[in-house]
């Protein structure tokens, strides 16, 4: 007798993903205010615009729902989606960072060095929180 195990992707209902991609934007946000208090802690301008509460939740949260779509293509669409992701959000973050070096002349090396970091943390953040409620297998 032979068993066949195939890999069932778990899904996940829609207020389980909504949930998940809610707590995610929060928990990035909330790493974001600790990231630029400690930016403006250390001497980034105080009138340095993405580093103000408005401007770095509205694009946090912009940014997550964009992820979100892009995750669940992924989970739909490759066979390898695991691997994919591997090798996709590096990519996307790295490419993140360009506008901010545009920056540079009115944030310095501070403020632009705070905007990286808030990136790779909503990175990590929401990769963890995608993981959860959107498997990709």
């Amino acid at each position: 007798m032979s068993v066949t195990s195939e890999a069932v992707a778990v899904r996940r209902g829609p207020l389980v993903v909504a949930g998940g991609v809610i707590a995610a934007i929060v928990a990035a946000s909330v790493a974001n205010t600790v990231i630029s208090l400690i930016a403006l802690a250390a001497g980034a301008p105080d009138d340095f615009q993405p580093l103000k509460a408005g401007s770095y939740i509205f694009l946090t949260a912009v940014g997550t729902l964009i992820g979100a779509l892009g995750w669940a293509i992924v989970r739909r669409v490759s066979k390898d989606p695991e691997a994919l992701v591997r090798r996709l959000v590096p990519v996307v973050v790295v490419v993140s960072f360009v506008p901010d070096f545009l920056l540079y002349g009115n944030g310095g090396a501070i403020g632009v060095g705070a905007l990286l970091l808030m990136h790779v943390a909503v990175a990590v953040i929401v990769v963890f929180a995608y993981r959860k409620v959107m498997p990709l297998s």
